[in-house]
This record gives structure tokens, C-alpha cells and sequence, in this order.
């Protein structure tokens, strides 16, 4: 190494050259990290009046494969504004695991089995999930198409 502060050609032009000797070294080729068949993967959410609508609605999206998993939580309690007044009522939330694909077909089949006139539905796009669920999700429903998604 050169003394500090000094300039020396011959130090630079000898570490040039270890560089591209280390450059021209055959390395074994780096195969690149597959990518997964991915979806993007939405979480739904909506409420019943009763646990045996939720039952209906979750059983129904699952039997048809339309969604992958539904989990039912309650009795929860709503308090909301409906027609001027305050209401209070006991509820079921239904989280609905669905790839983008099946939105639409989610989105229809929930109202058509609510009873509720203005039935609350939320969707979210999952942000990051694991490689091996979104593959289960996939494969508990009716996946359709594939597009190229790193996975984490």
C-alpha cells in the first residue's frame, strides 16, 4: 500500500489487475431464485345477523371453491347509525380469504345469500404473505390465472 498522502501508479494499476484477474475466475453459474405462481390474495370482510347465516355464507363460498378459507368470528357487537337512528346489534364477521381472480364472483355470491339490504363489505389486498399459504389458497380454490410474483 502506498504511504498516506503519497501517489503511486504502480500500487493502483497492480490492484486494477487483481481485479480483473478475480473477475476472470469461472465461477459456477448462479441459477436465479425461482418464481412462484402467484395471485394476489384478498381478505374480505362482511357481517350477519346471525351464526347461522354466517355458517350458510361461509359453507357456500368453500363448497363452490369461490373462496379459500372463511373464518367466523361472534357474536360481535355493532353500533352504528341506520335511518336516523342509533342502533346496537349482535353480528357474526365472516373474513373471507379469496384470490383476485374470484373477487367478483365473492363480491356477487355474498349478496345474493345477505339478508341484509346494505350488507357491510370491506376488501383488502394482502400486502405480503407466505409462499407455501397463498400456494394452499391456490390450490382450495378455483385458481384461474397465473402471473409471476416474487415470493417473500
Amino acid at each position: 500500500m502506498p504511504p498516506f498522502g503519497k501517489w503511486d501508479p504502480a500500487f493502483y494499476l497492480e490492484a486494477i489487475a487483481r481485479q480483473a484477474i478475480i473477475a476472470a475466475i469461472p465461477r459456477p453459474k448462479q441459477e436465479k431464485r425461482p418464481t412462484t405462481p402467484t395471485a394476489n390474495l384478498f381478505v374480505c370482510w362482511t357481517t350477519v345477523e346471525s351464526e347461522d347465516d354466517a355458517r350458510s355464507i361461509a359453507n357456500a363460498l368453500i363448497d363452490e371453491r369461490i373462496a379459500a378459507c372463511v373464518q367466523i368470528d361472534g357474536p360481535i357487537e355493532s353500533i352504528y347509525n341506520w335511518e336516523g337512528k342509533r342502533c346496537s346489534s349482535t353480528e357474526y364477521r365472516l373474513s373471507i380469504k379469496v384470490l383476485e381472480d374470484q373477487l367478483e364472483a365473492t363480491r356477487k355470491r355474498v349478496q345474493n345469500l345477505h339478508s341484509y339490504d346494505t350488507p357491510q363489505w370491506i376488501e383488502v389486498e394482502v400486502a405480503k404473505v407466505k409462499e407455501k399459504y397463498l400456494i394452499w389458497v391456490q390450490e382450495a380454490s378455483n385458481f384461474r390465472c397465473f402471473h409471476q410474483k416474487e415470493p417473500i
